[in-house]
């Protein structure tokens, strides 16, 4: 059930509040992880940073924090495909990219791309699809660069509002943009987009600034309000604060995914499209919660 990268060194001090950018300081993250795989009430647990078919990771480079999630698309499951191995496999190298220093922290879409293209060179194929989601904070400009391809993404909480955020990206209802790796011949019948299609997005962040990225797990459940009640409960910018919101958080969604009589903003977007649907949508879960602190190594 539990996940967690803890960087024992880190030492960081983040003012709730925000302050000036006007100052030469580094900036850090302070960041956990917390999820659930779907089939968590059967006892299915995935190892490492995967929550069921969900993945992501979080690194450090002398020049950057990186953030990546992805969510593996179910439906291979269908044809003997496990779904978990393609976001799984896509999260690693994407993180083995960043700690090998093979990244400019302004484009977190290259990051994306040389993962995707690592995976289609792979002399063992590996079939599937799976949104994705990257964020990096250049600690020196004090800026987050972000790309989303798909329907996870991130929220940017700055005095209690989203001051920045994603935009999901869907071809249509239920239908997000998504990587994908065919079996030969069979590329034309699988949807897939291209890493370049991901939206793109770069702004300054202040100290105390609360990033939450996530799988649409998350965001198919929790409307904005609720995510900020949760957040308001983040009083100090330590690690084992962030811990127990993302937690918090995480333990909210699940809840609700199955509750049949809530309104989810899933089911909302479903009678959007003409659909009679009510209820949570029991999925994977997977958060990521930041602070932006002050870095000293």
């Amino acid at each position: 059930m539990l996940s967690v990268l803890s960087y024992g060194r880190l030492v960081a001090r983040a003012v709730l509040g925000g302050l000036s950018q006007t100052d030469g300081r580094d900036y850090s993250l302070i960041s956990a992880s917390y999820g659930f795989g779907k089939d968590f009430r059967k006892g299915i647990l995935k190892k490492g940073m995967c929550y069921g078919d969900d993945a992501c990771f979080i690194a450090r480079h002398r020049t950057a924090d990186v953030l990546g999630v992805a969510d593996g698309v179910g439906g291979w499951r269908d044809y003997g495909v496990d779904p978990s191995q393609f976001s799984a496999t896509l999260m690693r190298t994407c993180e083995r990219l960043v700690k090998e220093g093979r990244f400019s922290p302004n484009n977190p879409v290259g990051i994306l791309t040389s993962g995707y293209y690592e995976l289609l060179q792979n002399k063992i194929p590996l079939l599937g699809s799976s949104t994705a989601c990257i964020v990096v904070l250049d600690r020196r400009s004090h800026r987050l660069h972000t790309c989303n391809l798909g329907d996870s993404g991130f929220l940017v909480v700055r005095g209690g509002e989203v001051v920045h955020r994603s935009n999901e990206q869907q071809h249509y209802f239920n239908t997000p943009f998504q990587l994908s790796i065919a079996p030969p011949g069979a590329e034309g019948a699988v949807l897939s987009d291209s890493p370049e299609a991901a939206d793109s997005s770069s702004f300054d962040v202040q100290l105390g600034d609360i990033i939450l990225t996530a799988s649409d797990g998350l965001f198919d459940n929790m409307p904005d309000y609720m995510i900020l009640r949760e957040l308001k409960k983040l009083k100090t910018p330590s690690y084992d604060s962030v811990l127990q919101t993302a937690q918090s958080i995480a333990q909210q969604a699940h809840d609700l995914a199955y509750d049949p009589n809530y309104m989810s903003p899933f089911a909302q977007f479903a009678c959007d499209n003409g659909l009679n649907v009510r209820g949570g949508k029991p999925d994977d879960i997977t958060v990521l919660l930041s602070i932006v602190a002050e870095y000293t190594d």
